[in-house]
Parts: structure tokens; C-alpha cells; sequence
């Protein structure tokens, strides 16, 4: 139990943040494009994200709990190096429910108001997530090298979320606003793909302990499957954006399944190039679990827990199927 315990409650943390960046990933990404829609487009998006977006952030709410009660030393040091982008974040995740919420009752003019601090609150959620990444996969240093590594991948994150945003709008839309999305996509698929470039470039050279595991032999090989797999989606979703036919004729939901064969993969590089550490370099998850007692207790509970928010998430989603109409609260 001492060995197993803490590999599999590492295995439900990286599965609910990962959940967690796919499907939230879309909501903050509709939100980040709220600007550049009409008024009545607007609304429509929203519509689009309405009976998921609480669904959603239950993930990440799970992810760090786990974190929190199963390895309690690595959650003291990862939040303590991350206390500033964190609280951030919830300042965003804060201004994202007050502006859902208080949009539907404004009048037009406070309409407006309440659209900007949704996007508003979108951008700082994602660019927050984007620093805490690069400050994780730094193993939180806080040099120059890795404060900049850092701004890189928060720059990098939101076109990763608009890309899902735009895709989901091919979803869940049609007509002018389905073209619209096509092009919101077509313009974010090159810069998200220099950004992921960028990223698998500089992630060896922040970090020894991933570039020794990246640059070895046989490790090496056994990783090359990762990128080799990944370039062939990406290149796969260039030719759906560019061609369009397929996404015209009722397969749009191919560009969403493409980027997530993308987030699991980059998670799967991720997980290798990082395990069995928890916080690079320093820590390893046997060394940071709590006692076998303690995660015994707690698996219980994550048994239960965890499959019933996947009932709940299919649940949701399949009642909410098919393309979107007017939200209304009434």
C-alpha cells in the first residue's frame, strides 16, 4: 500500500486537472473571445457555457484537494512558492461568477460592463494558470531563467484556451457565429502552435532533471512517440481548418477531440518527464504522501467522490446536447 497509494492518488490529481483543462479550458477560451462578438452573439456564448461552467470547475477544485489531503508537504511548498498567481487566479474565478451572474439582470449599458469583466476575468484566470505551470515545471525557482519561463507559458496558455473555445462554438453553434468561430480558430491554431514549439524548447533547458530524462538513452525513445503522435494532430487540425469541409458537414466535433488528443498527450510528456518526482528536483510522492492511515481513509472517500462527478459530468452534458439556444433565468 505504501507504493500504490501514492501513485494512484498522484494519478487522480494529474486526471482531474487535466479534465479540468479541457473542459474549462473552452469556458475561459469563450470568454477570452467575448470582444470581439456582437451583442447578440454575446449572449449566445454565453448560453453556450451556461449549464457546464460550474460543472467544470468542480476539477480543479478536486485536483488541489487531493493535493491538499494526500500530499500535504507538496501542497505547503507549491502554494507558498505560488500564494501570488493563486490568489490571482481566484480573483479572476471570482470576477468570471460575479459578471456570469450579474450580466443576465443588467440593463444594456451595465450589460456591457459585466461582459468586460467576464473577458476581463478570463484573461487573468488563464495567464494565472500559465504562470503557475511554468513556475511548477521550474521546479519553483525563482530565478530570472525561470520568472521568464514562466511568462512565457502564460502568454502561451490562452491561445490554447481560445482554440477550445472556438471549437466548442463549432459545437454547440451554427450560422454566422459558426462561421465566426471557424475563423477565431484559423487564427489561433499557428500561434498556439509556435507557442507549444517554444515551450517543448525552453522546458529542457530550465529544467536538468528533464532534459537528463528527455536527452538519454533509452529514456529518450521512450518518450519520442509523444511529439511524433503530437505533430501529427497538430498538422491534422491545420488541414481541418484549412480545408473545412469536414468540419461543415457535421463532424465539428473533430477540432475539440483533436485538441484534446493534444492536452493528453502534452500531459502524458508531462507526467514522464516529471514522475516520480512531485516538485522537480526536490521531492519525490512517496516522500511528500501522508501517512499509508491517512491515504487508506482518504481513498475511500476519492472512490466515491470521483466517480460521482464523472456521472455528474456525463449526466450534465448529455442533458445540455446539441446546439444552443437563448439563455434565459426564468
Amino acid at each position: 500500500m505504501e507504493l500504490w497509494l501514492p501513485l494512484f492518488f498522484a494519478g487522480a490529481m494529474g486526471l482531474a486537472l487535466l479534465v479540468y483543462v479541457i473542459l474549462d479550458g473552452y469556458d475561459l477560451g469563450i470568454g477570452l473571445l467575448l470582444p470581439f462578438a456582437r451583442d447578440e452573439e454575446k449572449d449566445l456564448m454565453i448560453a453556450s457555457i451556461g449549464p457546464f461552467w460550474d460543472a467544470n470547475e468542480t476539477w480543479i477544485v478536486l485536483g488541489i484537494g487531493i493535493l491538499l489531503i494526500a500530499f500535504p508537504q507538496a501542497h505547503g511548498e507549491i502554494l507558498t512558492a505560488m500564494y501570488i498567481p493563486v490568489t490571482i487566479m481566484l480573483m479572476g474565478l471570482i470576477l468570471r461568477g460575479i459578471a456570469f451572474d450579474f450580466r443576465s439582470k443588467a440593463v444594456d449599458h451595465r450589460k456591457r460592463m459585466w461582459n468586460r469583466i467576464f473577458a476581463i476575468g478570463s484573461l487573468v484566470t488563464a495567464t494565472s494558470q500559465g504562470w503557475m505551470l511554468g513556475t511548477y515545471i521550474t521546479g519553483l525557482e525563482q530565478s530570472l531563467v525561470g520568472v521568464l519561463f514562466s511568462v512565457l507559458i502564460a502568454i502561451t496558455l490562452p491561445a490554447l484556451y481560445i482554440l477550445l473555445g472556438s471549437a466548442w462554438l463549432l459545437i454547440k453553434t451554427d450560422g454566422e457565429l459558426f462561421d465566426k468561430a471557424l475563423g477565431w480558430a484559423r487564427k489561433a491554431i499557428l500561434p498556439m502552435g509556435f507557442a507549444l514549439l517554444l515551450v517543448s524548447i525552453a522546458t529542457p533547458l530550465v529544467s536538468a532533471s528533464i532534459a537528463a530524462k528527455w536527452f538519454s538513452f533509452p529514456e529518450g525513445l521512450r518518450l519520442l512517440p509523444i511529439p511524433l503522435l503530437s505533430t501529427v494532430v497538430y498538422v491534422s487540425l491545420l488541414w481541418l481548418l484549412v480545408d473545412q469541409k469536414m468540419l461543415r458537414q457535421r463532424r465539428e466535433w473533430l477540432l475539440y477531440a483533436g485538441l484534446i488528443s493534444l492536452c493528453v498527450l502534452a500531459t502524458l510528456g508531462l507526467a514522464y518527464s516529471i514522475l516520480p518526482d512531485i516538485i522537480i528536483g526536490r521531492m519525490t510522492i512517496w516522500e511528500s504522501a501522508a501517512s499509508t492511515a491517512s491515504l487508506l481513509f482518504t481513498f475511500w472517500g476519492t472512490a466515491i467522490v470521483l466517480p460521482a462527478i464523472i456521472a455528474y459530468t456525463f449526466f450534465v452534458y448529455r442533458i445540455f446536447r446539441g446546439k444552443a439556444s437563448s439563455l434565459t433565468y426564468e
